[in-house]
Parts: structure tokens; sequence; C-alpha cells
């Protein structure tokens, strides 16, 4: 059978009871008012009248229009009670409070389902029917209408209709906002994580990398439209981009500022693609040049933008335009679920790495601590004061304040991140020459940075493969000197560590853990991971991202001038 559907018949029992409870109770007061069992012909009408309200609630048509004719036969059934019973010589305002309690029904109906203006609607016509048939119904030669009685007893019972239909609407509206609370946002955020793992795992020899997604996007453009460089740059903090991926001869300084006046503002203020004759790198470039600037928009939010550039004039005709945005459409979405799943994982690694970082602190750090001082008093209490029991404990004492000294150096790992504000060298350096200063280790920095900024994910991954570089040196080189050279030029950024200790040996990243973690970190980020012997003694390793055109030329310049 097929599931039935909220537009389809469907019988409510708590509706249907409540229904027949109040005909049953107006029907009791009828004939409590009236003494005449032919009044209950307006009961047995009242009932055939919301029969289609409650086999039909969800109906478009048949739900409103019972609901109306329920209240169109309580006002003609009110006045002809009321005017029955002031025929038997009780008040015609018995008559009408013995039926009009059924007006309750109608309204809280449509203020449980949210139609408040159908419920206003519904007071409105039932006051109106009550008037109208008042003012037909003859009463001791006059009008019912003029009934003062009469008309109290109305006034009462729509004014308690009415109050309690804005009572049912407060009721509502307080419910949904206490729904829409703390479970709602965190089962939505569990449904939409959920999905995205989902689709992580069906995606075909794809994976959630905004970089991947970026450097595809960027091949299949140059496929439909002229292209000598290239590149997909996204939304960083301070309102500046960070370079994605691009192609092209030679590496491009591209405008990455969103306050400037240039085309690539322009497209992401406007959300439509803009051509120029101009080229969007902070170096003008000298002759003929067509740029084009296409926003990455999934739904109403820019994620990206794709710059293409020709060192031709009128390389981007309209039907090229067409072209390039019917292939970045689909890419904004996908480009979008990378870099928040992207933004998701970084902040689950930052909050894993801070609750480490409290655990030892609180835990293994303090007991030790503790066991220092221990040490401490035995020396101090020592009543033989045996030459060998000293030298064992002063043995001990050093090894616990090693242990000690590792463990700050960790806790210091896990809190250091990249500051937005003062970038990647100055993490690097800060944390080499902290370890430095633990390691009695004299500390050479060469830091050259942009700028421009990478990626957050990206600063982050290459941050960490320096500290395990420089934490490596400490622990295992036996060095007295440690350089550091950071070089980053987005997309190009390159990570050097070396020292002059006795050397790596034999050791491969696959046969050691700490190398085999930084490999995998450089592979996540697309980078290249090398590590080589320094002469006259020590080792380097080294993190290489992207290329540098510019750097690789002056190099061979320098090669050719040697031969």
């Amino acid at each position: 059978m097929p599931a039935s559907t909220p537009s389809q018949p469907q019988t409510q029992p708590l509706a249907a009871a409540a229904r027949g409870v109040l005909l049953a109770l107006v029907a009791a007061l009828t004939l409590f008012a009236t003494r005449d069992v032919a009044q209950l012909w307006w009961i047995a009408l009242l009932g055939v009248a919301g029969l289609p309200a409650v086999l039909a609630p969800q109906h478009r048509l048949l739900g409103p229009l019972s609901r109306f004719a329920e209240v169109v036969v309580l006002g003609l059934a009110a006045s002809q009670v009321a005017a029955d019973t002031q025929l038997t010589g009780v008040t015609g305002g018995l008559g009408a409070s013995a039926v009009l309690p059924y007006l309750a029904v109608p309204t809280t109906v449509t203020a449980l389902r949210r139609r408040f203006s159908e419920g206003a609607a519904l007071l409105a016509v039932a006051a109106a029917t009550l008037v109208v048939s008042a003012a037909l119904t003859e009463v001791d030669g006059g009008r019912q209408l003029g009934q003062l009685g009469y008309l109290a007893v109305c006034a009462q019972w729509l004014i308690l209709a009415g109050l309690g239909l804005y009572t049912a609407g407060t009721l509502q509206r307080v419910m949904r906002v206490r729904g829409e609370g703390k479970p709602q946002p965190y089962a939505e955020a569990t449904r939409l994580l959920t999905q995205l793992r989902t689709v992580a795992r069906q995606l075909p020899g794809a994976t959630l990398d905004p970089g991947g997604i970026s450097e595809h996007l960027l091949e299949e453009l140059r496929m439909v439209a002229k292209t000598d460089r290239g590149a997909v740059l996204s939304a960083s903090g301070g309102g500046r981009l960070v370079v994605l991926a691009q192609i092209g001869v030679d590496r491009v300084d591209w405008e990455t500022t969103l306050d400037a006046d240039s085309a690539i503002a322009d497209a992401w203020a406007s959300q439509q693609a803009q051509t120029s004759s101009r080229s969007q790198a902070r170096s003008r470039q000298a002759g003929e040049v067509s740029a084009l600037i296409v926003p990455l928009v999934a739904g109403v939010r820019t994620v990206g933008l794709v710059v293409l550039e020709a060192d031709t004039g009128h390389a981007y005709p309209p039907p090229v335009v067409a072209r390039v945005t019917a292939l970045t459409g689909p890419a904004a979405l996908r480009l979008e679920a990378a870099l928040l799943f992207d933004e998701v994982r970084s902040l689950a690694t930052n909050e894993e790495r801070q609750r480490l970082a409290r655990e030892i602190h609180d835990g293994v750090a303090q007991e030790l601590v503790m066991v220092g001082y221990g040490i401490d008093n035995a020396l101090a209490y020592v009543q033989d004061d045996p030459e060998e029991t000293a030298e064992a404990l002063r043995t001990l004492r050093g090894e616990v304040t090693r242990v000690i000294t590792e463990l700050r150096l960790s806790l210091f790992e896990l809190r250091s991140e990249v500051d937005r504000h003062g970038g990647l060298a100055a993490a690097i350096a800060e944390y080499a020459r902290t370890v430095g200063a633990s390691g009695g280790l004299r500390v050479h920095l060469s830091l050259d940075e942009s700028t421009a900024r990478l990626p957050a994910a990206t600063e982050a991954e290459l941050l960490r493969i320096a500290q395990e570089a420089v934490t490596n040196a400490r622990k295992h080189a036996g060095a007295a000197n440690l350089w550091v050279t950071c070089e980053v030029d987005p997309p190009y950024a390159q990570i050097e560590v070396s020292d002059d200790g006795h050397g790596i040996g034999d050791q491969r990243p696959e046969g050691h853990y700490g190398l085999a973690i930084m490999a995998e970190r450089a592979e996540r980020i697309r980078g290249r991971l090398e590590i080589r012997p320094r002469r006259p003694s020590g080792t380097t390793v080294a993190v290489v991202l992207g290329s540098s055109p510019r750097r690789d030329k002056v190099r061979g310049s320098t090669v050719a001038e040697g031969e």
C-alpha cells in the first residue's frame, strides 16, 4: 500500500474524541435549557457539518469549508435555541450559552494548525451569523437582536473564543522557540555531517581537498578557454584571498585584497563574471592582456573566484564566458563542501590538541613534579649519606627533570597555532627559539614570508612538519646548531630545518614513525618531503609546496654562470 500523504484522508482520534465530547456537552445543555428533544436536531446538524473536518483535516478545501460550516450552523442553532427557551419563560442568554461552548472546537483546531488568519475569519463569520440570525428571529413581538441578555452572552463567548485563539497561538510560538533551542541545531549538524561523511565515502577517486578540486577545475577550464595563466582564489581571514591552485608557466602575484579597485573585487561583490583588459596581478604586465574573473557562487554565498588570463586581446567573448560559467557552477558546490569539511576537520583537530594538552598538564606532569619534590626531600634527609645512594638519587632527579622538560615542550607543541596576524614564519620561529633554548641549541633563522597567506589548513600542516623536524634535531641529532629557513610566497612555500649533528644514517620515512608522520602531512597538502645529509655533518629536512618559477630561474642562471 502506498504511504499516506498529508493530502490524503486520515482520521485523528484525539480531534474526533474532542468534538464528540463537546457535542455531547452542548446536547445535554440544550436539552436542559429547552426541555425539548426536538432541539437536538441542531446538534446532529452540527455533527454532520464537522464530519469532513474530522475525516480529512489536511485537505485544502474540505477541512476549512467544514469548519466554516460548523460556525454557521452554530450561529443559527444558538439563535434558534435562545428563542425557544424564551418561549418557555427562560432567558435567551441561557439558551445561547448551551450551544456556544462548541465555538472553541473549530477555533482551537485552526490555532493548533497555525492557521491564525483562518481562526480570526471563523470568529468573524460566527459573529455575523449570530447577528443576522438574531435580526431575522422574532421573539415576543420583537426581534431577538434587541435582547440585551442574548447579545451579552454572544459577545462573552466570542471574546472567550478569541482569547483562546490568542492563547493557543502564543503557546505554539513558545513551543516552537523551545524546539528551535539547543537540540535542533545539534540534530541538524549531525544530519549534515552524516551526509557529508556518506558523500565523502562515495566519491570515486576524489577527495574533499580544496586544492585538488581547484586544480581539476583549472584543467577543465583550460580545455574550453584560452588560458596562459589562471588561479582559483578563496576567502581567508582579514578580508583577503588565498590562492588554492594556479596554472601557467610563470607564477603570478595575484591581487588578493577585496577592498582594492580591481575586477577581482568587483566580481566578488557583484557575484557576476567580469572581463578586463588589465592583468589581475599586483605587478602589472605590459602588453595586451585579456582577463576573465568568474565568481564561484554556492547558493547565495561566494566561496571563491576563478581568474583566467590570456596574452591576446578579446580572448573571452560571451560564448566562451558561458562555457566557463557552465563549469564553475557545479564546481562551486564541490569547493564549498571541501572548504567546510576542511574547516570542520581543523576545528576538531584543534579541540583535540587542547584536550590532550589539558590532560597531560593536569595528569602526568603534576605527578612527575610531585616525584621530583619527593626526591628533593630524600636528598635532604639522607641519614647515612652513602655516596652511591646520593648519586642514584641525583641521576633520578635529572631523569625526572628531563621528562618534565619533554612534557612541557609537548604541551607547547600542541598549543602552538599559526596566528592569522603573525603568520607561519613567526609561529615556526617561536617554536624553534623555545626548543633551542631548552636543548642548548644555537638557532639560526632565515625568514622570508610575503603578505599573501596560504590556506589555514596548509599552514597548520607545515607548522606541524617544522615542529617535528626541530624536535627530532634536538632529541636525536646531538647537534650544537640549528638552521631554520622559511620561505612563503603562496602558493609556493619551503620549510627547511638543518642541524650539524651526527646525521640520520640509513633511516627512511617508512622506517621511522616521526618521519612517516611528516611524509603523510606533506602528501596531504600535495607537498614534497626531502630528507638529505648536510655537509660536513648533520641532516636537512625540507618540505616544499608548489613551485616557484622565479626561484628556479635564479637557480638556473646561477648554475649557468658557474659553468
